[in-house]
């Protein structure tokens, strides 16, 4: 463990601005939405009907989960911010992790540290220490945020621990897969695909109601924050559960990392052929991005089969709540409720296969900071075929990714209603008018490559917050300029789909790319 405080010092110092956005952007968002859910739901009588209506609805208890103390503005906060906070506290956590234990040592720097002296656990506690720290950090300032707006002490610690809990298991988690692979993207990748299974169990146990699988929410990090009941039972025991399994991953990782060499993993890497081919700048980008693209293609339909699943669910509310029935009748019946769900569906979808283009593009700051790209550009390979090369892979894999979340979606729905000729089409049109949107997300990112390389991890923050801005602006009481600010704001609603604004983003989009591709060209590398 020698060298472990210097370590932790020198991790928050690279990290000292992305750490502190990460803070901030989740306890203001905790602030802001119970601020806003204290206007919205001042009444005891508005909070008993959306009790009522929340926990008949399917597609509600997918997303959301259960809303178990309607009685309480603290139980509405748990209930629309609970599972969200764990997502975003979860990716945090893995990225933290990632960053200062596989990318350092694929980027050979863990290689020269320990030619120090530097313990041989050093590294991987430091990562450790430093997400799981910031991690305990923002449950606890969420903790003194809701009690700033007089919430209950215990309920708001609970609230608060629940959350941290979340990031101190992807802590875990990621310090596992960071022994896995050789590539810090594969280790992200594994954590992010685990991390994917346990939102759809804790969705699909929460959904299923009380004559479903709910057993399936305790397999589920994300479903342990639930059965805390915060500003309710407050069951602190359930914490227990993420701390044992946050120790045990740290103590397995910690066991691994002296078992193996630096800068390889558990996982052997495939070796490629005996004789090498002659091939094209995109058969090698092909070869570097179709994991990738297929891993998305299918998480994507396996959520779309998800929220497909619910959607029957959403017209069926209305026939078990009569009050809900008369409003929903004067806006076009249950079929305009359905159509809202679908609307709220492939624009999250739209908002999720953003994170994929921004990969896709960010692959090639990767492969210049690995010192891969230099050689590849010494050849007759050109700059501009290069780019292209892997961008294709965010223009098009992005339709791909798209379009097969419409399909899970509208396969799934289509067989409840018996009409998959009619449903299927519509929620693949549904799911590819997101496209455009996230195509000026992957122009950005590019943009930042080409001309800003050394700010290329703000795309992540693009990202953050146009989902913020997107799903929690209205509720938020922002203005409407800010929320504006997200490209998916623009994007029409199903079912009124218009070309226009398409058309808008679109040119943002190519206007953006093209200006990437002339930044890079413009630059020396590595800079």
């Amino acid at each position: 463990m020698i060298g472990t405080l210097h370590l932790v010092r020198l991790a928050l110092r690279r990290d000292r601005i992305l750490l502190p956005v990460w803070v901030l952007f989740l306890v203001g968002v905790t602030y802001s939405t119970t601020t806003a859910l204290e206007e919205l739901y001042s009444g005891a009588e508005a909070r008993a009907q959306l009790g009522v209506t929340a926990n008949a609805n399917s597609a509600f208890l997918a997303m959301l989960g259960p809303l178990h103390d309607w009685s309480s503005l603290g139980g509405l906060v748990v209930w629309r911010w609970g599972v969200f906070s764990g997502l975003f506290i979860a990716i945090m956590a893995m990225l933290v992790v990632t960053r200062h234990t596989r990318a350092e040592e694929e980027a050979g720097r863990t290689e020269l540290i320990s030619a120090g002296v530097v313990g041989r656990h050093a590294p991987l506690a430091a990562a450790v220490v430093v997400a799981g720290g910031t991690s305990l950090l923002i449950g606890l300032l969420q903790a003194v945020a809701l009690i700033g707006k007089d919430l209950d002490a215990a309920g708001s610690f609970a609230f608060g621990l629940s959350t941290a809990s979340v990031g101190l298991v992807f802590t875990g988690v990621s310090a596992f897969t960071a022994q896995l692979s050789e590539n810090s993207r594969v280790s992200n990748a594994i954590a992010g695909g685990f991390l994917g299974v346990v939102y759809l169990l804790r969705a699909a146990g929460d959904a299923a109601g009380e004559s479903g699988p709910q057993w399936l929410t305790w397999f589920s990090p994300i479903g342990w924050t639930e059965h805390v009941r915060s500003f309710g039972d407050n069951r602190f025991w359930v914490l227990l559960l993420p701390l044992a399994a946050f120790v045990l991953l740290a103590g397995v990782s910690a066991y691994v990392v002296t078992r193996r060499d630096v800068g390889l993993g558990l996982l052997a890497t495939r070796l490629g052929p005996a004789e090498g081919t002659t091939g094209t700048s995109f058969g090698l980008a092909w070869r570097l991005q179709k994991g990738s693209l297929i891993g998305w293609s299918i998480a994507l339909f396996a959520v779309g089969v998800i929220y497909g699943s619910v959607a029957q669910a959403v017209g069926q509310m209305v026939e078990d709540n009569p009050a809900l029935g008369q409003i929903v009748q004067t806006i076009g019946g249950a079929d305009a409720m359905v159509d809202a769900f679908f609307a709220t569906v492939t624009q999250l979808l739209g908002l999720i296969s953003s994170i994929y283009l921004v990969q896709a593009v960010l692959r090639l700051r990767s492969e210049e900071t690995s010192l891969r790209a230099e050689p590849i550009l010494a050849t007759p390979v050109s700059r501009w075929s290069w780019v292209a090369s892997h961008a294709v892979f965010a223009l098009v894999g992005g339709a791909v990714v798209l379009a097969s979340a419409g399909l899970g979606l509208g396969l799934v729905y289509g067989l409840q209603v018996d009409d998959v000729g009619t449903v299927l089409p519509e929620m693949l049109g549904a799911a590819l008018v997101q496209l455009p949107a996230a195509w000026v997300v992957a122009g950005v990112a590019l943009l930042l490559f080409g001309a800003f390389p050394q700010f290329t991890g703000v795309s992540w923050a693009v990202v953050s917050v146009s989902l913020v801005l997107t799903l929690l602006g209205p509720a938020l009481r922002l203005d409407q300029w800010v929320i504006d600010l997200s490209p998916f704001t623009h994007v029409p609603k199903y079912p009124d789909i218009t070309f226009g604004p398409l058309a808008w983003l679109t040119g943002v989009a190519v206007v953006l790319l093209v200006a990437g591709f002339a930044g890079f060209r413009r630059r020396d590398l590595t800079t």
